[in-house]
């Protein structure tokens, strides 16, 4: 059920792959690593001081099929699972978080992974869905006068006791363990003959309705694998979605929590690994397509602020630090109209899958500067706050809403660059960085295991993290605001803890009643006896923030329609598109027997990817919260976004470019909802 190991892409692979076509140039995936400033490796007869679980922060993504694929292991190179993200009955594949231990000596330089051969690993998982005890999310509160927070009061009110709220609406997955090599579940998520298997983690919601949560499992090598549940999302009473975010009486299967490792060698001694955290997430429908603000943007920006991390070294790697950005932003006119009209909005600019282009933005040279000078200045500076940037700095990159969408003049109502993405940028600007772009060695890599050694256990947590969205938070995508704030992880109380881990909390129980509202005051001092939602964290509470059920918020915002008509801002295309080429059209725009510039108008021409949804865009007799509702149960039905190959050689056509990405594995919307879907 997993995807072979691909072959790696080869220098000459991608030398002679770039030279037929120009357009192909900068689709290609690359790993982004570099091979300055490797850390140490430890002699290898070191003894073991510490064990510590990778990655840091794990995602698994639900499915509704038993089929499954590894989440991705390399950052910047996600790799397709064999025979698509859909099995074949319209049902997604889940994406499963594969967890590592490694060994470090005295002085912090790595071992070796610990596995199975060496030592027994017996993994110890906690996770729960605590949403529906939540509170319910307007915007977010820690942007003070800039984007005031909108206080939200308790989801299911009606629920007063916290004896009863605990009971009624926390989904508790409690705690499971495993250990030992190829363990299975007996190939099951759910239930059968009123039995549930050993690895699966369950609770209640309305201490009645069984909900699963995933399973474990292990690998050969003793590693262990989190799989997610189905993406489920039901209301017991048959309540209606009234909400973008907060629906009463629902609940879905989504969940977080701590990951623990106990290791024994065979030795007999026995050593805990630090902890790691397990986020169960959403489908990314477009996975080789990352987005412009990456979730690992923003933690590692907060890293930096706190100087939890160093700051690289001059020069920069252009791979690691300065391809990524631009590489995302080639591919947003994949999954976004708008920016397929890019340069009509930054003047000068033009399409960034020019190969001439391309060559540029690697060139440190000094004669270049002034393209680099100009490029950067089509990048929105979030630094300008008067009204009299407004009109300027809207027009600029990248094409979506901030944080600000509730206040029309808040400078925050476009979303910008971290802090210190920007910082490499400017960097950028002045040649401080090398021309590492074609670094054989590092074209290589298609496995974590073809890295040093010494940039695994980072590479790690980086990839699991660099698919998730950094922004806009409304909540967001997977997660939400409050990564980026220092009391969320263990460095903030434990220098000798490593950046990017979750700090632990130990409230008495997973509810947590901060008062009758969430509010900017209590978000970060706590309340009611209790201590604040920014700080240590316990299972559920990383997820609880995001849409109940994660359906309505997901789809609810397709486009946001402005004030200013153009351009149309959009919500996290890169994991939700707006706008697609479809398969069909793919199938014309390959066949030689048309016309050359019927090929290209279909090319050029984009679909809404949400198509055919009753509700999503125009629909008769059929209402926005229609829409909603109807992708509870449609959501498996859409498509992904994945590259394929286009016209080559004698059947090229000028400007299709040699790999496309294409809409593929669509399921048939329209005839499941005439078909009256909601029946089981």
């Amino acid at each position: 059920m997993t995807d072979k190991k691909q072959a790696p892409v080869t220098r000459r692979d991608f030398l002679y792959g770039a030279s037929i076509v120009a357009m192909s140039f900068p689709f290609l995936a690359k790993s982004s690593v570099s091979l300055a400033n490797v850390p140490e490796v430890a002699p290898r007869n070191a003894a073991v001081a510490r064990l510590a679980i990778y990655p840091a922060i794990g995602i698994s993504r639900v499915g509704g099929s038993d089929k499954w694929y590894l989440s991705p292991e390399v950052p910047g190179s996600a790799k397709p699972p064999e025979g698509g993200y859909k099995d074949g009955m319209e049902r997604i594949k889940k994406q499963v978080q594969r967890f590592r231990v490694y060994a470090f000596d005295s002085k912090d330089r790595i071992i070796r992974e610990i596995k199975a051969d060496e030592a027994k690993i017996k993994w110890d998982v906690h996770v729960a869905n605590t949403k529906a005890a939540w509170y319910g999310f307007r915007n977010p509160m820690d942007n003070g006068e800039e984007a005031p927070g909108i206080p939200g009061k308790q989801r299911n009110p009606s629920i007063t006791s916290d004896k009863e709220r605990e009971k009624m609406l926390i989904i508790d997955g409690g705690k499971t363990s495993i250990s030992g090599s190829s363990i299975e579940n007996n190939g099951r998520l759910f239930k059968k003959d009123n039995v549930t298997p050993r690895y699966s983690m369950e609770g209640k919601f309305y201490n009645e309705h069984k909900v699963n949560l995933g399973e474990l499992r292990t690998d050969e090598n003793g590693r262990l694998l989190v799989f997610p549940a189905n993406g489920t999302s039901k209301s017991p009473v048959n309540a209606s979605i009234t909400s973008f975010s907060d629906n009463e009486s629902w609940y879905d299967d989504l969940c977080d929590g701590s990951i623990n490792a106990t290791v024994t060698f065979d030795t007999g001694q026995e050593m805990k690994a630090d902890g790691a955290w397990i986020c169960t997430v959403g489908p990314n429908f477009a996975p080789e397509i990352a987005p412009i603000i990456s979730l690992y943007d923003v933690i590692q920006d907060l890293n930096i602020k706190k100087k939890w991390d160093k700051v690289p070294e001059s020069p920069l790697s252009y791979r690691k630090y300065i391809h990524p950005i631009f590489h995302r932003l080639a591919l947003m006119d994949w999954v976004s109209g708008v920016e397929r009209l890019r340069t009509a909005w930054t003047g000068t600019f033009g399409d960034l899958s020019n190969q001439s282009l391309w060559h540029k933005l690697h060139d440190p040279s000094r004669k270049n500067k002034a393209f680099r000078q100009d490029f950067f200045s089509k990048m929105r500076n979030k630094n300008k706050r008067g009204n009299e940037d407004y009109h300027e700095e809207r027009m600029k990159m990248p094409f979506m809403p901030g944080e600000g969408v509730d206040y029309e003049n808040s400078p925050l109502l476009w979303l910008s660059f971290t802090e210190l993405q920007r910082s490499y940028l400017e960097r950028w600007v002045s040649g401080d960085f090398i021309d590492d772009y074609e670094e054989e060695k590092l074209d290589m890599v298609s496995d974590i295991d073809d890295l040093d050694l010494a940039l695994r256990p980072h590479a790690l947590t980086e990839a699991a993290l660099e698919p998730c969205s950094g922004g806009a938070f409304h909540p967001g995508v997977e997660l939400s605001y409050y990564l980026r704030h220092a009391p969320m992880y263990a460095r903030n109380n434990n220098t000798r803890s490593e950046p990017f881990r979750i700090a632990r909390g130990n409230r008495p129980a997973l509810l947590h009643n901060i008062g009758r509202q969430l509010n900017p005051k209590n978000l970060l001092e706590g309340g009611n006896g209790s201590p604040p939602p920014i700080g240590p964290q316990m299972p559920g509470d990383l997820t609880r923030w995001m849409g109940l059920p994660w359906q309505s918020d997901a789809f609810s915002c397709q486009q946001v329609l402005m004030r200013q008509d153009f351009p149309v801002a959009v919500w996290w295309p890169a994991l939700l598109p707006i706008d697609v080429l479809p398969e069909e059209y793919y199938r014309q725009l390959m066949r030689t027997d048309l016309t050359p510039k019927e090929r290209r108008t279909f090319f050029e021409t984009r679909v809404s990817w949400s198509r055919g949804v009753p509700g999503i865009g125009h629909h008769a007799n059929a209402s926005y919260w229609d829409g909603i509702t109807h992708m509870v149960y449609l959501w498996e039905r859409l498509g992904f976004i994945v590259r394929k190959d286009g016209p080559k050689g004698t059947e090229s056509v000028e400007g299709i470019p040699e790999q496309l990405f294409v809409e593929s594995e669509r399921g048939p919307v329209e005839l499941l909802y005439n078909a009256n879907y909601k029946e089981e």
